[in-house]
């Protein structure tokens, strides 16, 4: 939403924003800007026009982070654009068409009149003759409205009246809580005399989140965030000095100000502070979050405090009585969120001091992800030298993230007073912040060595940093040089602006207007979602007497139930009931193996088991009533890793096995044989729109419905009716849309629709569940995580003669998919590469884990993930280039695979062939191997990766759908199918599909929702085939009403749609078809060998450059070419947003999301300030993909092919071109016994990328982990 006061406009996250805060502003929300009833806004059209909105739910957000800046700025530069949306996420599109299509309100966005240095200058694209029918359009900007500012909405007159009118006190009590409005400072004091424990609150950033998911309570909330004295600014002699109330937002426009006014020498703090505020939020935070909030949280991880410590700022904190100013130096910070203020006293305001002649400022910051997220280490460096000379006078080193304080290295620093500034002093600090910061292997946080490393690196940055600006100082070099490859370790991080290609196939000349399959049309929805009118389940208004439902889940891996004690629960006002396993009328077995319960009975086998459920008038009182509820067990031993698994012979069924050669052979005749291992980490589907389900009892014979987020209508439906103990055909369950759903509510989602359903059958009221981000994540389980272990036999040559894999996934406590994700995994070992004689093996880990479920991939990209590392270790060993030996191995149209199907229309190499050209590979290769050679501490690395994905369901029967048109005789059609929306633009494909095979527009073809009382048994929409099947489905209803419409046509051929729809019903023919199809001759039997897996196969290849910071860890993705091979595409625009989408996903899955465990099986990851998803500045800055024209596929509706899962296993480029990258550094600090083989595992996050450039400085970091150390937390 966006807040406006006076004339200033700020985003704000409407979660965070207390209503007893918006006192005197008005807030203007996503329907308060443009609807499709009336007209929509320029930025609702350009984001749904330009295929920016694909599930929609992060669209609003996108919207009005956008408006925001519009109504601030209304001709905004790419970067002001880009920065506006630090702070929002989107799980779906891969940001690409959000930033293309908000681009076009840039005065530096447009065309650029052929401006040569713009590398995505539509005139620098390389024509080719041959591609006539490419097009790089997928929307045209000539059609968007323009941008009219003189007709926005304007500030509300009433409000503007209130401005010059004294302010009183506001005075809010709720329940628990009351909420004071300070008016003046001497009100604020007199209420913190009164109140000494009340938290004062300005942007709620922090409180509101401890309240929310801490479930801390505070009686008192004082807020001073209009009091002009804690918003005032001055410019003092010594320096800047804040109101503690000023927002970070308006503390970065200051300084920002002041760095351009004034002399360089004085803002060397200024500017280091605004390298950390860069990086620190969003808009949304920054524009409300305070200074002094930020510094009285004393959080031990703080991006300024250290910053503020370093730099020598001072502290005004007064009473009712007192004032005085402190410096903010070691002795702020006595304890863990603790400061020197007194109960009574509050932080007035903050001095950030000018820098003097002769000193020196640097910051720095390390986190999962640049954009908007929490530092590991963060650190503020200042050095002041004496008069002329590079003798250190001062020296000031402090750290965030080292301790449970900012700390400041005394020890370290206060040794180096009067030392010069040269390789001695290097040396010496290092190895006094190595001792003095030392972290103790179980630390919390974990990371250990890479936190103390980065302390190191940090410091030798900010050494050679001033070195540089000495250098600029004094040429006459009164210090050592800076050697020209450390050069770039000192260059602040720059992000270049986007650059973008698409191209894609044209429809042929001649193809109907009215016919839009092979054209980009947008999502049917985009524009519903765009101006929020699109309805999600938790969109739907509340029922009269409806309920609301919080689960109760279990705190250990695995206890048993000693008793529940729901006593206090019962106290919460609203408080209804609990359910549980007892008000179960029907079974209380569920899963898809019968391997699970809906509540845990005796016994719980994962921390989040759901044991079971308060029911209650409000959610927030739900909230309350589930804390309440006690629950004392009897601790069992518990499992929680691969390696437990392993070691005490823990697994779900027997081995499963597929091989094909002689593997004795083939060992026996190779030159070579590498072996080893590799681990990959699970992924969170972190679906936009968590779980949610709405039950609705009808009062009788049993009859309910379900609105449900769900992919899978009919085991919701079945698990349902099972529980209750009536037939299915009592039970109703719908789905309008999800909010992303990429396979986690494939099953997982009937953990809460039954749980619902139950307190509905109970209670006999509608009853609601949405989940909170923390238990959604904590509850459903993710990815599998895979230990591969391989052996590979080869030639000098590089080709594979022998391959044996080892695969273990971690399944967690019940079965669920993880049989077939394991086939899949095997099904998928060789990637794309022949291998005559090979062996695979998998075991499903049964642990005390959420069990782990399907996720977009469902194993291949775990399969092939371990194909393409030992691919790389082949390739090193016979020190050939990697891209030879891929291809060199790669299979050829006809061959066989290892499961015995023969490879039809095999277009690897054309993509292969396509992708080099494109990508410039070969000269590329030479750039960056001299990039290497001229940067010591930044190193680059290009990789190109194929995939081959096969398309269907492993389980047969599900290879099915239904479909049901029915037209009306005004013409109109309401077309309905079993798969489900969830922003794949399923919906839209079908209406596609139905609009071509009718010869209507689309225009007249209508989905309302998937419901199973309109087709029934549905396959869950799932494994890429949707389109396909339910494509068919759809296409064979048409078919039946054209037949029953063809006589009509015959008797009037010159006639409209409506004249034959009119005519076939006034000759009581039935308008009304059903549709069916079922996938000929798939099947695969992992116990006889034998049948055929898969329908067809999809393939694409990528080629990805990143560059590294060898010191931190950090990288950048440069640029990506992408060919894929959709077939003919449905639609251009969807399927290159499933590319992209998917490609940003793998790239979160191999560099960037990490779920951490503690040793006792806790998740301690449960939200956004912990799991990282790619944000915008993720994404590669050139981004270009190419669908593979002249590809028809004949297996697939309008000769198209599958698209959601292939695509997200090229994101490997970017895991191997770090790999890459690495080893170049590892290559250069041979001294320190680095060897040319070693493990990378996934995800390549910033601590492994570090500590895999082994370098004097990780050497100093190795800490000591005794035998009986419990880490912080634990790879499963």
């Amino acid at each position: 939403m966006t807040l406006i006061w006076g004339c200033s406009h700020f985003s704000a996250n409407a979660c965070l924003a207390p209503i007893c805060s918006l006192h005197h502003v008005a807030v203007t929300t996503v329907e308060g800007i443009g609807s499709t009833k009336s007209r929509l806004h320029p930025v609702q059209e350009r984001i749904a026009k330009s295929h920016g909105s694909q599930c929609g739910f992060c669209t609003p957000g996108m919207v009005m982070s956008m408006y925001t800046l519009l109504r601030n700025q209304p001709e905004p530069t790419v970067e002001e654009i880009e920065n506006s949306f630090q702070g929002n996420l989107c799980r779906c599109t891969g940001y690409r068409p959000i930033l293309q299509g908000f681009r076009t309100f840039a005065r530096d966005g447009g065309c650029c009149g052929g401006n040569a240095d713009n590398q995505n200058c539509c005139m620098n694209q390389k024509k080719d003759d041959t591609q006539v029918t490419q097009s790089p359009c997928l929307f045209n900007p000539e059609e968007f409205m323009p941008l009219d500012p003189t007709q926005e909405p304007i500030f509300p007159p009433e409000l503007l009246r209130l401005k010059d009118t004294p302010r009183k006190q506001l005075r809010f009590e709720g329940e628990r809580v009351t909420w004071i409005q300070a008016s003046t400072l001497k009100e604020l004091l007199d209420l913190k005399a009164q109140h000494p424990e009340a938290k004062l609150v300005v942007g709620n950033t922090e409180i509101g989140i401890e309240m929310k998911f801490k479930n801390m309570l505070f009686p008192v909330i004082v807020s001073p965030a209009w009091i002009p004295e804690l918003n005032l600014v001055e410019h003092g002699p010594e320096g800047i000095s804040f109101g503690a109330a000023c927002t970070l937002d308006s503390v970065e426009k200051t300084l920002k100000d002041a760095v351009a006014k004034l002399p360089a020498h004085q803002t060397e703090v200024f500017r280091g502070v605004l390298e950390q505020m860069r990086w620190f939020a969003g808009k949304q935070v920054k524009s409300v979050a305070s200074i002094g909030g930020n510094i009285i949280t004393a959080s031990p991880i703080s991006d300024l405090n250290p910053v503020f410590m370093a730099s020598g700022a001072k502290l005004t904190i007064v009473s009712r009585g007192t004032r005085r100013t402190v410096p903010m130096d070691h002795t702020f910070f006595p304890g863990y969120r603790k400061t020197l203020l007194g109960p009574e006293e509050i932080l007035l305001s903050i001095e950030i001091p000018y820098s003097r002649e002769g000193e020196f400022f640097s910051a720095f910051k390390q986190a999962s992800r640049r954009d908007d997220d929490i530092a590991k280490v963060t650190c503020g460096m200042r050095v002041l030298f004496q008069p002329g000379t590079t003798q250190v006078k001062e020296l000031a080193l402090c750290f965030g993230g080292m301790a449970d304080r900012t700390i400041s290295a005394f020890k370290t620093t206060r040794k180096q007073l009067s030392n010069f500034w040269n390789e001695k002093l290097l040396h010496e600090v290092c190895a006094g912040l190595a001792e003095e910061l030392y972290l103790p292997p179980d630390a919390p946080g974990g990371m250990v060595d890479f936190r103390r490393t980065l302390t190191l690196s940090f410091f030798f940055k900010f050494y050679l940093t001033v070195l540089h600006k000495l250098g600029k100082e004094h040429p006459e070099d009164k210090c050592g040089k800076l050697d020209p490859t450390f050069a770039s370790a000192t260059f602040l991080f720059q992000k270049d602006p986007p650059a973008n290609v698409q191209l894609f196939q044209e429809v042929p000349k001649g193809q109907s207007e009215e016919d839009t399959v092979g054209r980009p049309l947008p999502h049917l929805a985009s524009a519903m979602q765009a101006s929020g009118e699109a309805v999600y389940c938790d969109d739907i208004p509340r029922y009269e007497n409806e309920l609301s439902l919080r689960l109760v889940t279990s705190t250990l891996a695995h206890a048993k139930i000693k008793s529940i004690d729901i006593s206090e629960a019962q106290k919460v006002p609203g408080f209804v009931c609990f359910v549980s396993a007892d008000d179960i009328p029907g079974s209380n077995t569920t899963g898809l193996g019968d391997d699970e319960t809906i509540f845990a009975k005796d016994k719980v086998t994962c921390v989040g088991h759901i044991i079971g459920a308060v029911v209650t008038d409000t959610p927030e009182h739900a909230q309350r009533a589930a804390q309440g509820v006690k629950i004392t067990y009897e601790e069992l031993p518990a499992i929680i890793s691969i390696e437990d698994a392993i070691k005490n012979n823990s697994f779900w069924g027997p081995e499963l096995r597929i091989e094909k050669g002689d593997l004795k052979k083939g060992f026996s005749e190779a030159d070579n044989i590498v072996s080893g291992e590799l681990y990959i980490g699970g992924q969170d589907h972190f679906y936009l729109e968590t779980q949610c389900t709405i039950a609705v009892p009808k009062g009788e014979a049993g009859e309910m419905e379900l609105f449900v987020s769900t992919q899978n209508t009919n085991k919701t439906q079945s698990f349902v009716a099972n529980m209750l103990g009536v037939p299915a055909n009592r039970i109703v369950v719908r789905v309008k849309r999800m909010g992303g759903g990429f396979g986690g509510k494939e099953t997982r989602s009937t953990l809460v629709s039954t749980a619902v359903a139950l307190a509905a059958y109970k209670t006999g009221c509608p009853v609601r569940c949405m989940l909170d981000r923390d238990e959604d994540m904590l509850i459903t389980g993710g990815r599998h995580p895979f230990l591969g272990r391989y052996k590979v036999g080869f030639m000098k040559t590089g080709r594979i003669v022998a391959l044996e894999v080892e695969h273990y996934s971690n399944a967690g406590n019940s079965l669920d998919l993880s049989k077939g994700v394991m086939e899949r995994a095997l099904l998928h070992m060789d990637n794309c590469y022949r291998i005559p004689n090979i062996r695979g093996t998998g075991r499903l880990c049964k642990t005390n884990l959420s069990s782990n479920t399907a996720f977009r991939g469902f194993g291949g990209p775990q399969g092939m993930l371990i194909a393409e590392h030992w691919m790389s270790e082949v390739a090193v060993t016979c020190g050939l280039p990697a891209e030879e030996v891929r291809r060199k191995n790669m299979y050829k149209e006809g061959d066989l695979t290892y499961f015995d199907q023969k490879l039809e229309g095999f277009t690897v190499p054309r993509c292969w062939d396509e992708c080099l050209a494109s990508s410039q590979y070969h000269a590329r290769k030479n750039e960056v191997d001299k990039f290497n050679k001229e940067n010591c501490w930044k190193k680059r690395g290009l990789c190109i990766i194929p995939t081959k994905f096969g398309i269907s369901f492993l389980t047969p029967f599900l290879n099915q759908a239904g479909a049901l048109i029915h037209v009306y005789t005004d013409g109109s059609v309401l077309l309905t199918h079993g798969g489900t929306e969830m922003g794949q633009g399923l919906h839209t494909k079908m209406v596609q599909v139905a609009g071509k095979a009718l010869k209507i527009p689309t225009s007249k073809i209508y989905i309302s929702e998937t419901s199973t009382s309109t087709v029934p048994n549905t396959s869950p929409t799932a494994a890429s085939v949707s389109t396909d099947i339910n494509g068919q489905a759809v296409y064979e209803a048409c078919q039946t009403i054209l037949k029953r419409l063809e006589p009509f046509k015959r008797k009037n051929p010159s006639g409209s749609w409506e004249d034959w729809v009119t005519a076939a019903y006034q000759d009581a023919v039935s308008l009304s078809a059903t549709g069916f199809y079922k996938t000929p001759n798939v099947g695969y039997s992992f116990e006889t060998h034998s049948g055929k897996p898969f329908h067809y196969f999809t393939y694409g290849v990528a080629c990805s450059e990143v560059e590294i910071d060898c010191l931190t860890g950090d990288h950048k993705n440069l640029r990506t070419d992408i060919v894929m091979d959709v077939g003919s595409s449905l639609n251009p625009a969807i399927d290159i947003g499933q590319v992209e989408g998917a490609f940003v996903q793998g790239l979160g899955l191999f560099t960037l999301e990490e779920l951490h465990y503690s040793p006792e099986g806790n998740l301690l990851t449960r939200g956004p300030s912990t799991y990282k998803i790619p944000a915008f500045g993720n994404i590669p800055t050139e981004f270009r993909v190419s669908l593979l024209r002249d590809s028809p596929n004949k297996k697939a509706i309008y000769a198209s092919k599958a698209v959601g899962e292939p695509p997200l296993f090229l994101a490997a480029s970017i895991f191997f071109a770090i790999k890459d990258a690495i080893r170049a550094a590892r290559a250069q600090h041979a001294d320190n016994n680095t060897k040319a083989l070693f493990q990378l595992d996934s995800p390549a996050t910033p601590e492994k990328i570090r500590n895999a450039c082994v370098d004097k400085f990780t050497t100093l970091s190795v800490t000591d982990v005794p035998g009986n150390c419990k880490p912080w937390s634990r790879r499963v």
